[in-house]
């Protein structure tokens, strides 16, 4: 009986500590300082599984690649329409803000409320292909359990419908 007290206190003290660690901003991570477009594309995937990204496919031997495998986001009509349309949607989601943007291209990130994790998400308008290519990765940690191609997903059905 001890011993499961034991245990359940240090359950309670580890899952304290990681919620003061969250709130300290010490889960945040470090922006990276090489995103955006390079010779039509985006970053690569991280190396670990927690990331999407629509160009997946051009690092076919990239470890995540499969993975990291998401459809960019499809468009009819007028891009700039598309785009600003995009950017009412990114900044409608919680805990999400545009950190930049230009005609063709918005770089955003997305903290979660609890632990304060925050993502890296950009957007570039990739208008011979009449698509917005997408990237959304995680700043720390090994796994992102699907959040970040749930958060592309969720945006592509807001988008799709209206």
């Amino acid at each position: 009986m001890k011993v499961v007290w034991f245990i359940a206190l240090v359950m309670v003290a580890i899952a304290t500590l990681l919620f003061l660690a969250g709130q300290l901003g010490i889960l945040k991570g470090t922006p990276p300082t090489d995103l955006g477009v390079k010779d039509g594309r985006l970053k690569p995937p991280a190396r670990t599984p927690n990331s999407v990204n629509s160009q997946a496919g051009l690092y076919p031997d990239h470890p995540q690649a499969q993975y990291a495998a998401i459809a960019p986001l499809a468009y009819q009509g007028d891009a700039k329409a598309a785009m600003a349309k995009l950017v009412d949607v990114v900044q409608s989601l919680p805990g999400t803000v545009i950190v930049s943007q230009s005609d063709g291209y918005v770089y955003a990130q997305s903290t979660t409320k609890l632990l304060r994790f925050t993502d890296d998400v950009e957007f570039w308008l990739d208008t011979s292909n009449q698509v917005i290519q997408v990237r959304s990765a995680s700043r720390i940690g090994r796994k992102d359990f699907g959040v970040n191609r749930q958060r592309i997903e969720v945006i592509r059905a807001q988008l799709n419908a209206s």
